[in-house]
């Protein structure tokens, strides 16, 4: 079995991380709204690369008292 390839999911995480940090910095309502459609296209885009990958974010649910005696178990 070929193992799964991540570059391109690795490649937009990147992307959406410099790109939320670009918004942080904009100094114009016109670039706040550009930058804000562009975040959108990205999280959209690592939606359909997580499904593609077959990621889900299914976690069990555990409370802090479970996860707490699991890492002292």
């Amino acid at each position: 079995m070929k193992p799964v390839n991540y570059t391109h999911l690795d490649a937009l995480n990147l992307r959406l991380s410099h790109e939320r940090a670009r918004l942080a910095a904009a100094t114009s309502d016109r670039e706040r709204t550009v930058r804000a459609a562009w975040i959108a296209q990205t999280e959209r885009e690592i939606a359909g690369e997580r499904a593609f990958l077959g990621l889900t974010d299914d976690l069990p649910a555990v409370d802090d008292d479970e996860l707490l005696a699991e890492l002292l178990a």
